[in-house]
């Protein structure tokens, strides 16, 4: 190798340099022109490999490719040609100095083993990208695998890096650290359980991106957006975003709303409070005058005659109206409430329609309305409900009931007893 690395002393020399001075001088010279030869084949083996791939991807009907030119994977491999110029060719520039080729060469193995990490980082990053874009992959957690196999990387790169710098072999090296395991798992206590956590996640189906979930404790209430190894992301329907740590979706209870969207209707689960005083039997007269309603008139007309064979044959004296069977005004009602319901064509008609009476309040007669709205999205399913409402409400005061409401007098300051 001497002949290569002093082509450049003779001439220094005849222009009266010193020995000393001329071999300086020739390492400078040989250094510039690797450095020349260093730029030039990274700029032609980019251009090279970057070019030919974005031809392959372009012809090819896969999209993989196409990510990996996206994400610079053959711009960084076209990093390695230079490198292995460099290693090859370093030791003839700095062959009168060989103090400085350990130190160098030790640069250029960190180097290495970083542009390693970099291309795996590229090639990863193309994976869950492409992933992402397959239908039966595209609500798994892909990031959570991508980030941990990306972690095993950086370990392995980072102990890489450090066993070159302190030139001990790569097996000694563990070996040495593997008394500081315990240091190490307390250091990635919140990455180990995100990463089982991802896993139990994935296998049970528990979350899936998509998903609508509400955990009260992290203020969550929206749609997943993303799940990796250290945190689960929701945009809120205000748009803001909660992170909850992918850890805590094993640990603690949350709920998804999963099972609505895929079932076929959206529960409305909600009740009116009717003022005891109000409720009565009815009068004959009254229930002719509410025979006049068309959703209830063939039910009071089949249940008047009813009521009216029972009473007759077990001879009930109705000169009291409390004496034998009647109907009260809030059957009635509730009775028109249920047809009114199941003939509405915002409800679904396959699941369970109910009007229940529930356990009397100091505030009055709970009458709850349990049905399904057919329409599932948020601001169809609040106006389908609200239109119900809106209507039963305004129905009360036709069956002779009032809704109970607190008096404005309980909210005056000024009132004097």
């Amino acid at each position: 190798m001497s002949e290569y690395t002093h082509i450049f002393c003779d001439y220094f020399l005849g222009l009266g340099f010193t020995d000393q001075w001329a071999t300086f001088m020739n390492m400078l010279t040989l250094l510039l022109i690797l450095c020349v030869i260093i730029f030039v084949s990274d700029y032609v083996t980019r251009k090279i490999l970057v070019q030919t791939f974005n031809k392959f991807a372009q012809r090819s009907s896969t999209q993989f490719d196409d990510l990996l030119v996206s994400h610079k994977a053959p711009r960084n491999i076209a990093h390695l040609v230079p490198l292995l110029i460099t290693i090859k060719l370093f030791p003839i520039v700095f062959y009168d100095y060989p103090h400085f080729e350990s130190f160098i060469l030790m640069a250029l193995k960190v180097y290495g083993i970083l542009l390693t990490i970099w291309i795996v980082r590229s090639v990863l990053r193309s994976l869950e990208s492409y992933f992402k874009t397959l239908p039966r992959l595209r609500d798994k957690p892909i990031d959570s695998y991508i980030q941990v196999v990306m972690l095993f990387v950086w370990v392995i790169g980072a102990a890489s890096i450090l066993a070159t710098i302190i030139d001990l072999s790569f097996l000694k090296f563990f070996t040495t650290i593997g008394a500081a395991s315990a240091i190490l798992l307390l250091i990635f206590k919140d990455t180990i359980l995100g990463f089982v956590a991802s896993i139990q996640v994935a296998i049970n189906d528990t979350l899936r991106i998509g998903d609508w979930i509400t955990m009260e404790k992290y203020g969550a209430d929206g749609d997943v957006i993303e799940i990796n190894l250290s945190t689960v992301q929701v945009q809120n329907f205000d748009m803001t975003i909660t992170n909850i740590p992918t850890y805590a979706i094993i640990s603690e209870s949350f709920k998804n709303w999963r099972g609505m969207q895929s079932s076929g209707g959206r529960r409305i689960k909600r009740s009116i409070l009717i003022k005891s005083k109000s409720v009565h039997y009815l009068t004959d007269d009254e229930i002719e005058n509410l025979k006049k309603i068309e959703l209830i008139s063939a039910y009071l007309t089949t249940k008047q005659n009813e009521l009216l064979d029972y009473n007759t044959s077990n001879k009930v004296d109705k000169s009291t109206l409390i004496n034998g069977r009647n109907l009260t005004n809030l059957g009635v009602f509730r009775k028109y409430i249920q047809t009114y319901i199941e003939r509405h064509s915002g409800i679904n008609k396959d699941m369970t329609i109910m009007v229940r009476q529930l356990e009397p309040t100091a505030q009055g007669i709970p009458l709850e309305i349990y049905a399904f709205s057919s329409d599932k999205r948020w601001v169809n399913y609040e106006y389908i409900m609200s239109d119900i409402f809106d209507h039963v409400i305004a129905a009360i005061s036709y069956f002779d009931l009032e809704m109970f409401e607190l008096s404005p007098i309980l909210f005056n300051t000024n009132h004097k007893p």
